[in-house]
């Protein structure tokens, strides 16, 4: 059975501009598309009606907003799950465990919205068992038929970046697009190199050699199983964020992982991810590391 491509809902233009990206992604992978809708009645709200008139709003809104996406892809599967409940993470991450792609809304600079509030956010991008790709208001198809670059970050051993690059070359394949696979360095301190790999680092011909290599080495198997997709390797010394930040300027997709990690505050996607997600211009996926 095909996994879907899962798009959450809650109301908002961002979350209305990810369903139109879940279902141009729908078609593009022969995929049926799947819309969830989360809500918790509210204590009388103003002009909201009694409990049934507010489920009666958000299953009408649900398939006006399906309505939208079926005439510009009339040959999509599209299903729905309209689910009134306190906890919208669990939802959603049971929405994603069956799913191949969850696609959200985010504001992008600043705080992200909707599903994305606060700790809700943080807990679905870092639980989540999927790659969750997170749409801007603004975005549009124009940048994919333009078939601009997939742009992917790369870090640490082949193996640790595997699931990342996979995606981002499915991803172009899938768009005829390019894959710019990024991978940034810094000058070498007591914590960013082993005496290992600056060994390795010297038999290369220096760091910047070394990092050419590295990155080369991740994206060989890649470029093998899917030999029509162009690639560009970008090699920069400077911080990750900013370096994938400045290079996906005309980016149709930005591509980079995460290993969740949890705190006294609550789950945090690490550094990389964070920055990206609330700059980037163009939609971004979080692929998980296994």
């Amino acid at each position: 059975m095909t996994r879907p491509i899962t798009a959450g809902l809650d109301g908002s233009e961002e979350s209305a501009a990810a369903l139109a990206w879940a279902a141009r992604e729908a078609v593009r992978r022969e995929a049926p598309l799947h819309v969830v809708r989360v809500w918790r009645a509210e204590p009388d709200p103003a002009g909201a009606g009694d409990r049934d008139a507010q489920e009666r709003w958000i299953r009408g809104s649900v398939a006006e907003s399906v309505r939208t996406v079926t005439e510009r892809h009339p040959e999509l599967t599209v299903t729905t799950d309209v689910s009134e409940a306190d906890d919208a993470v669990a939802v959603l991450l049971a929405a994603a465990a069956d799913a191949r792609t969850l696609a959200l809304g985010s504001r992008g600079q600043g705080a992200v919205v909707g599903f994305l509030l606060g700790s809700v956010g943080q807990q679905v991008i870092a639980e989540v068992p999927r790659p969750v790709v997170l749409v801007r208001a603004g975005d549009e198809a124009a940048a994919e038929a333009a078939g601009r670059e997939v742009v992917v970050g790369q870090q640490g051993e082949p193996e640790d970046s595997a699931d990342v690059i996979g995606f981002a070359f499915e991803a172009a394949a899938a768009r005829g697009a390019t894959v710019r696979a990024v991978r940034a360095w810094t000058l070498p301190t007591v914590f960013t190199y082993s005496p290992g790999s600056m060994r390795l680092a010297d038999e290369a011909g220096g760091l910047e050699q070394y990092e050419k290599k590295a990155l080369g080495e991740a994206l060989a198997p890649w470029r093998e199983r899917f030999p029509d997709v162009a690639v560009i390797e970008h090699v920069e010394m400077g911080s990750a964020g900013q370096v994938l930040l400045a290079v996906a300027a005309d980016a149709q997709l930005v591509v980079v992982g995460r290993r969740a990690r949890r705190t006294a505050v609550g789950a945090r996607i690490g550094s990389v991810a964070h920055g990206v997600l609330h700059h980037a211009q163009c939609p971004v996926a979080v692929v998980p590391h296994t």
